[in-house]
């Protein structure tokens, strides 16, 4: 794969906020490695001068983590400097949140996303499913993402790493092209 540079892709960093750090909540998480791959894409991003997309998600739970003024609202160490556009949102799409991620997009004429963030199954696939049903050419950062357990409706424990796999499997060549960092930044991206 490779970019070309006239697209400008844009990278959308989802919800990369202290409180996922917060296991006692959350529970057990896959992929140690997702927050060096995040830090490598932003700072292959900012050094191509291409278009950064924060986006926070703001909990209306007040025992959330994740809730505004709480220390786990804070983005993580990895994200660093100004996004060129900060999305606030409280539902899993991005593309649902303030200000209005796809007219903005629009308006600057970006057409290619890299996505990557936290959760992989549920904030970072509802955005790449939703960016992919919008038209965009989409790629996802399946290694710049993590997730955590999580119990099935009839109480089985799926582990993450197989709930990221599904997602994977379930974005590839529908929504996305699912992609490894080190394959994003040695694409010529």
């Amino acid at each position: 794969m490779s970019w070309s540079p006239a697209a400008r892709p844009a990278l959308i960093v989802i919800d990369v906020q202290r409180g996922f750090d917060d296991a006692a909540f959350w529970g057990r998480r896959d992929n140690p490695a997702c927050e060096a791959n995040i830090a490598a894409l932003i700072a292959h991003w900012r050094a191509q001068e291409w278009p950064l997309v924060f986006v926070q998600h703001d909990s209306a739970n007040p025992d959330s983590p994740l809730h505004p003024g709480r220390p786990g609202h804070d983005f993580k160490d990895c994200v660093t400097g100004d996004p060129d556009l900060l999305v606030r949102k409280q539902v899993n799409s991005s593309f649902y949140g303030t200000p209005d991620l796809d007219a903005w997009l629009r308006q600057e004429r970006i057409s290619q996303l890299v996505i990557c963030g936290i959760t992989t199954n549920h904030c970072c696939e509802t955005t790449a499913r939703m960016a992919g049903n919008l038209g965009y050419d989409t790629v996802f950062a399946i290694d710049a993402t993590h997730t955590f357990d999580r119990r099935s409706p009839d109480g089985n424990l799926i582990e993450a790493a197989a709930l990221s796999e599904t997602t994977a499997t379930n974005l590839h060549g529908e929504f996305a092209t699912v992609l490894r960092a080190r394959e994003i930044l040695g694409s010529g991206a």
